[in-house]
């Protein structure tokens, strides 16, 4: 038995997988030292930084000396590291920025890999004229020494570190106008933090504080206060003393009250307070356009709880675990934690629902009209639906997906994925790892309806106002687009993603060892398609190609508008600026850019093949029997380098032909599989179109399909074609009566035909709901009972039994097809309902292009007319 694989065309090769991609960088990255430009010196965007300005320190020069802004990477060698700062950066006393954090690299799951600097030399504290520090993303457990001891600070960066406190010495920083310490630990804050005076902007978001000091009041030139998402449960009414205050921001605390002093603020602009606990506050408050309130019980009377008098009772939150037999559960305004019987997790916080709901949930199979895939995203996750749909909830909903682990790729992400009014979205997404194969993505849902877990390029976005901005890649940090003054009138929201390019693979696709380009670019936005004024756009030269030595005719800037498939050389239209290791380029509308360096002339194509090739998947198809059951064929369409694996799994049970070929195929792609001539596959299956069986491949999904297939002869000798199904049992086996093998068929062609094939299929389905469908079919509940009694050993048999009994009393009756659907509408089994329209929609579909085939249009067969005799 052989299978043949239509619909596949391969044209390239598949993506180089990620160890590759490192070697090819590493080959790729500038072997001499960087050029210092004027006072900036960038060594965090090359591999080996701290031997670079190492290097450059062992021949002194008195630009070195003069060096004001300075950027290192946190993920060097710990002690290497330490050995730079003190011995280098120590001595570089007209230092005004420093930066050392951490994040340019991301691990499996997309999450950005902390630096490894734990502390700081105390040399440093000698950098007087240092006002710009950034310790991001690194392991700093506590704030170093030396940092208090720089007077002249004026922006301390101090996020995504471990930091469970800060020292009082931090008050001592007279400069200081802006505090960044959010996603850290911190518990408690110091009273010594009242004492900045000249404090300007202040986050201290993602933490765990549960109070804090009313020395906070003193901060007389605070603007911007960021405390969402901690622990407090109340403000101190010095919050009232902050008359500078512009921006406070409180949402996602435990909050019940606000200070009367916050609605007398002069020059407040925006008070966030939403998914607090808050039932009352200040009359002057609500209803104040720069107020938000959303996700609070305002108005709601407390619950009345038994006990002691004056002792407050929090009632725990119910647990629900659902089996696979429960689609639906209850969602009362005390709120639930569910677990699906499919993995998923659903939390409903207190207050989220103000009347009982009834929440309906479905596994969808994936397929191209439920899944929106970019051009490069990959699916790693079935298709999740939560009814009711657009239901607004009180409160955010948790939602936690548990999805299929990617390749470890760098600067990509995972993502949920989620449909409301202006389309599918992605959602702020928090991976959590539970178990070395068990990875949840975690978001915050308003609404219910489809989601999906997608690994995605990184997307970076900005809010462009009219004053201008500056948008980087944090996957790339050389990739930089810059807004002047005046490019937009009303404030625009920018997306951009950059996608990596194998210099391996592209060397060999165009046949030439010199070749390199630089990453892939898209952006896009929201609002109007032009800028009022060019924005400037910088992309990193190609790997081993720098502004010194390139030879200007081989450089080449490529340009994509989606959806056409072609790329544009547009070199000659635009100025490009070379630096050293960047080309900066104007434009006034956004979509895909791609620098090349090449000595071919016309790159057009060759630019097509390859950003293809970055999104093709080598398959193989494979089609086993089992051993005992040979009509029982598994279709299988897997990655290549999975084919060996499955194999060695599956040959216990199956046996049958080699793997297919290697085919090339796009994520998200239909094709079909169909059996050689004289094998045929059961037409009543809703994917079966001529013969041949529908996939939808997905890369990191099991694109499978078990199948029951006949040869022309065994056609000729069974009553019905292909009625076994997987994971049930042959009519008539359990104990009692049993049932007749002879053909049933219910329904007619022009109103509703089901086989005894479908019927078998209907029965497979039911599980335990078998009884609510027999009652709204009209079958006494003594029947029921005498069912139950005969059977009472086999469920498949009371199943099985009952409906065959059922359709046995509706021949040449009007109408019994569509008294079953009702039925089953009406048992809640809206899923099995759905897949007997469709099997009706086929057969229709069917019967009429078989009529207009032979040309009896102009006949009507009779109600018992089946459709065999009516193709015949």
């Amino acid at each position: 038995m052989a299978v043949v694989a239509e619909g596949l065309e391969p044209e390239a090769a598949a993506t180089e997988d990620a160890a590759r991609d490192a070697v090819d960088a590493a080959d790729a990255a500038p072997r001499a030292p960087p050029l210092l430009t004027g006072s900036r010196l960038n060594l965090d965007l090359y591999p080996g930084g701290c031997h670079r300005l190492l290097h450059l320190c062992a021949r002194p020069s008195a630009q070195l000396l003069e060096v004001q802004f300075l950027r290192l990477s946190g993920h060097e060698d710990p002690r290497l590291l330490e050995t730079t700062l003190a011995q280098v950066v120590c001595s570089l006393r007209h230092l005004r920025s420093l930066v050392l954090r951490g994040g340019q690299h991301r691990d499996v799951l997309g999450a950005c890999v902390r630096g490894s600097l734990t502390t700081l030399p105390a040399g440093l504290s000698g950098l007087t004229r240092l006002a710009h520090l950034d310790l991001s993303f690194n392991r700093l457990e506590t704030l170093p020494g030396c940092v208090p001891q720089m007077r002249g600070l004026s922006a301390l960066l101090l996020s995504y570190n471990r930091l469970s406190e800060l020292p009082d010495a931090l008050g001592a920083l007279p400069a200081l106008t802006f505090l960044s310490v959010t996603h850290n630990c911190l518990r408690t804050l110091p009273k010594a933090l009242g004492s900045l005076s000249t404090l300007q902007r202040l986050d201290l978001s993602k933490n765990l504080l549960d109070a804090l000091p009313p020395e906070i009041g003193d901060l007389s030139s605070l603007t911007e206060l960021n405390l969402a998402s901690n622990r407090l449960q109340s403000l101190p009414t010095s919050l009232g003393g902050l008359r500078s205050l512009r921006l406070l921001v409180l949402h996602s605390n435990l909050l019940t009250s606000v200070p009367t002093g916050l609605a007398r603020l002069p020059l407040l602009t925006r008070l966030d307070l939403r998914d607090n606990r808050l039932r009352d506050v200040p009359p002057e408050l609500l209803g104040a356009p720069f107020v938000r309130l959303r996700g609070n019980p305002l108005g709601e009377a407390p619950p009345a709880l038994p006990g002691p008098p004056g002792t407050p009772v929090i009632p725990e939150m119910p647990r629900l675990v659902l089996n696979a037999d429960l689609d639906s559960f209850l969602v009362t305004p005390q709120g639930c934690s569910v677990t699906l019987a499919c993995g998923v997790r659903l939390q409903f916080p207190a207050g989220a629902t103000a009347t009982p709901v009834s929440i309906h949930y479905r596994l969808w199979l994936p397929e191209p009209r439920l899944v929106p895939l970019g051009p490069h995203d990959t699916l790693l996750s079935r298709v999740l639906e939560l009814q009711p749909h657009g239901v607004a909830f009180h409160q955010e909903v948790g939602l936690w997906l548990l999805f299929v682990p990617p390749r470890a790729r760098r600067c990509r992400e995972v993502v949920v994925r989620t449909l409301n009014d202006d389309g599918w979205r992605d959602l702020e997404t928090q991976l959590e790892e539970e178990g070395p194969k068990r990875l949840w993505a975690h978001c915050q849902v308003p609404h219910f309806s489809w989601f999906l877990v997608v690994s995605r390029p990184v997307s970076n976005a900005c809010l462009v106002p009219p004053e201008g901005t500056l948008l980087y890649s944090s996957g790339n940090p050389g990739v930089k687009v810059t807004f002047p003054p005046g490019a937009t009138e009303e404030p625009r929201r920018v997306y951009m993603q950059v996608v990596r390019v194998a210099g391996r693979e592209l060397r060999a696709l165009l046949e030439e060892a010199g070749a390199a380009a630089s990453p892939l670019l898209c952006l896009s936005q929201n609002g109007p398609p032009s800028f009022l004024q060019p924005v400037t756009v910088q992309l990193p030269l190609p790997p081993g190609v720098t502004g010194l030595s390139l030879d200007r005719s081989c450089l080449h800037l490529l340009y994509r508008t989606p959806p056409e498939a072609t790329w544009d050389d547009i070199t000659a239209q635009v100025a490009l600026e070379l630096t050293h290791v960047y080309a900066r380029f104007q434009a006034t509308h956004f979509s895909w850019y791609w620098l090349w360096y090449t000595t071919k002339t016309c790159v057009e194509g060759l630019a097509r093949k390859a950003w293809e090739r970055l999104r093709l998947h080598r398959v193989s198809l494979i089609a086993l029997q089992r051993r005992r059951d040979p009509q029982q064929v598994l279709l299988q369409c897997l990655p290549l380098s999975k084919v060996d694996a499955t194999l060695r799994r599956l040959l216990e049970r199956y046996r049958g032909p080699e793997p297919s070929d290697t085919v090339e195929m796009f994520e998200g792609e239909k094709f079909f599989a169909a059996f050689e001539k004289g094998i045929d596959v059961d037409a009543d299956r809703p994917d079966c179109v001529q013969g041949r069986v529908c996939f939808v491949f997905y890369s990191h999904l099991k694109n499978m399909k078990e199948v029951y297939v006949t040869t022309t002869l065994d056609r000729q000798a069974q009553a019905v074609r292909g009625q076994r199904l997987r994971g049930s049992k042959a009519p008539g086996q359990g104990r009692g009566t049993s049932l007749s093998l002879a053909p049933l068929n219910l329904g007619d062609v022009e109103t509703g035909f089901l086989t005894q094939s479908n019927l078998l299929n209907v029965a497979g389905r039911l599980g335990p709901d078998w009884p609510d469908v027999a009652l709204h079919l009209g079958m006494p509940y003594r029947e029921l009972q005498r069912i139950r009694h005969e059977f009472r050993d086999d469920l498949d048999g009371q199943i099985r039994h009952m409906l065959f009994s059922w359709a046995e009393r509706q021949a040449g009756q009007p109408g019994a097809v569509g008294r079953l659907v009702q039925a089953l509408e009406q048992s809640d089994r809206l899923d099995v309902a759905e897949e007997v329209r469709a099997v009706l929609e086929l057969g229709r579909r069917k019967y009429e292009d078989n009529i207009r085939r032979t040309s009896l249009a102009s006949l009507t067969p009779s109600a018992s007319q089946s459709p065999e005799s009516a193709q015949a």
